[in-house]
């Protein structure tokens, strides 16, 4: 359930999103897990949370990755993301790499 400190607008998106994952066939359980964890990415984004994480702030917000991928499922991670991995692997040659060969290098 949705936590005593997120405001009003907080409650109504955590609604929102766990209501459209169960239209979806998610479970109930799976439903508010990843609506929560949406709306304190949110929340995270715009500086209403004491504590948040480098991908929570660095990487698409959850509403403009989820219109890039409306159209086409749930498509993975983006080429950006991918890379950072790579990076991270300390993968050779991985800034002439296409989302593919990124994807194949980070073995995921």
């Amino acid at each position: 359930m949705p936590q005593q400190a997120w405001s009003k607008k907080r409650e109504r998106q955590y609604e929102h999103i766990k209501e459209g994952l169960e239209d979806r066939g998610r479970s109930g359980e799976q439903a508010e897990e990843i609506a929560a964890r949406t709306v304190n990415k949110e929340r995270a984004r715009a500086g209403e949370a004491e504590q948040r994480s480098r991908t929570s702030t660095d990487d698409l917000s959850s509403s403009r990755r989820g219109g890039l991928r409306s159209h086409r499922g749930a498509g993975g991670r983006t080429k950006a993301q991918l890379y950072a991995e790579a990076k991270r692997q300390n993968v050779k040659g991985r800034s002439s790499m296409n989302k593919a060969e990124l994807e194949r290098a980070v073995g995921r």
